[in-house]
């Protein structure tokens, strides 16, 4: 169903008031962004970057994956670090993954394995809050206003959402088979809130709720129920009145586009699909999801978040990785991969894969590995980047980058910017507060086809 996190719709900033330029001055805006960078963005809010991708697929692997045993091995690092797993040759001379990896090793001219990226938060919560939002938890407008810091910022997802809007039948933003995690609509406002799909692709009875009425209620009922839904907004029931009866009335009628789509329930009916089609992907949740996501870019979608957890391997990792995590995970993208460019849909189609923080290299007393946030591996494919490439390189025992790091807003700026979103564009917190979308970063030119 949809999530409905606290906010309002912002409105858009066309030009720094006086008012605006006092507090920035007086504050030094947030997180070191000055009134002179407040002021670049701003100009540059009209000069988006041609789009080169139509949707994103965003795979998060929540609780960390370990970089170290998957796609950035040290062969020669001692045994209490460099583990178990040995690397293997791809399709791509020169270029090696774990051996735990072999439905991807067989595809890596299709994609490009980013071994720099970096930032400085070790926590679940609020790093996967860093990566969706490119913001800190604890911003002080949500201090101020008594708002939780997973419902002050508009997550990636949501920004797409509002910035792009509908592309076809079902909504814009989707997640599957769970929350993302911290990250909705924030202060946009309800209705760039995720769809979230709360029963698991896998299942060999799912179905999507919301896309069917409730038993008893015969069409014309139906019809007679939206009637008088329709009369009491008309009456300042509904999003006239404000507050939650305006994002009730925001759910309402999400729902009823659901409801009363043809496509829409086609779009979410994995059993159209053949069976053959289906495991390739496997018959596991990641490989369900993966396939939906594909199916609900067809039919327009934006922005398809998958979440799959249980990364957070502090005792026995190797066995995890190996038995449990890896397998599904390495087959589920590469077939995702595969059909999206048989399908020519990739070119326009960006996937990310990434967690919200790497393994540490040294193992610890338990065989697993804790948290590391300083140097993780982040996957790109299609919608405008390269492929075939590794793109980054880390120190000999995978803790640190030894090229340039590249931050979560580097890589929030460049999804948008692939997108046909400005990074830059500036909206106003609940207080006032002028705020760009992502809170600085570059373009990561070296990903760029």
């Amino acid at each position: 169903m949809f999530r409905i996190p606290f906010g309002r719709l912002s409105k858009n900033c066309s030009k720094v008031s006086r008012r605006d330029a006092l507090t920035v001055g007086a504050t030094g805006l947030f997180g070191g962004l000055s009134l002179p960078g407040l002021l670049n963005l701003q100009a540059n809010a009209a000069n988006a970057a041609s789009p080169k991708a139509k949707s994103c697929i965003f795979i998060m692997l929540e609780g960390g994956p370990s970089h170290i045993d998957m796609w950035d091995l040290k062969p020669d690092a001692p045994a209490e670090i460099r583990g178990p797993f040995h690397p293997i040759s791809t399709n791509v001379p020169g270029t090696q993954i774990g051996n735990i990896m072999p439905y991807c090793s067989k595809i890596a001219d299709k994609y490009t394995i980013m071994r720099s990226h970096s930032h400085g938060d070790n926590a679940h919560q609020t790093g996967r809050h860093w990566v969706l939002t490119g913001y800190a938890p604890n911003f002080p407008d949500g201090q101020a206003k008594g708002i939780p810091f997973n419902e002050l910022y508009p997550s990636i997802g949501s920004i797409i959402s509002k910035e792009l809007g509908h592309r076809g039948a079902v909504p814009p933003y989707i997640e599957v088979p769970e929350p993302l995690g911290p990250g909705g609509p924030g202060y946009f406002g309800a209705q760039y809130a995720p769809f979230t799909i709360e029963t698991d692709p896998v299942e060999p009875t799912f179905e999507v709720r919301d896309l069917n009425v409730a038993k008893g209620i015969n069409p014309q009922r139906f019809d007679r129920r939206k009637r008088l839904l329709q009369g009491a907004d008309s009456l300042g029931a509904g999003k006239k009145s404000g507050g939650k009866a305006a994002t009730m009335q925001t759910y309402y009628e999400k729902a009823l586009e659901l409801v009363t789509s043809p496509e829409a329930k086609k779009a979410f009916k994995l059993q159209d699909e053949k069976e053959s089609v289906r495991e390739r992907y496997g018959m596991t949740s990641i490989g369900q999801c993966s396939l939906l996501a594909r199916r609900l870019v067809e039919a327009g979608s934006r922005f398809i978040g998958i979440s799959h957890g249980s990364w957070d391997t502090h005792v026995d990792n190797f066995t995890g990785h190996e038995k449990a995590l890896v397998p599904p995970t390495d087959q589920a993208l590469s077939a995702l991969i595969e059909d999206l460019e048989q399908r020519g849909m990739l070119e326009d189609t960006l996937v990310v894969m990434m967690g919200e923080m790497g393994r540490t290299p040294r193992i610890n007393k338990d065989a697993g590995r804790d948290h590391w946030s300083m140097c993780q591996t982040v996957i790109f494919a299609g919608g405008g980047t390269k492929s075939g490439m590794v793109i980054g390189a880390s120190d000999k025992t995978a803790s640190y980058p030894t090229t340039t790091p590249y931050s979560i807003q580097d890589l929030l700026h460049t999804i948008l910017s692939l997108m046909g979103v400005n990074p830059g564009k500036i909206y106003e917190t609940p207080l006032g507060r002028p705020v760009p979308l992502v809170n600085g970063g570059s373009m990561i030119t070296e990903l760029l086809a």
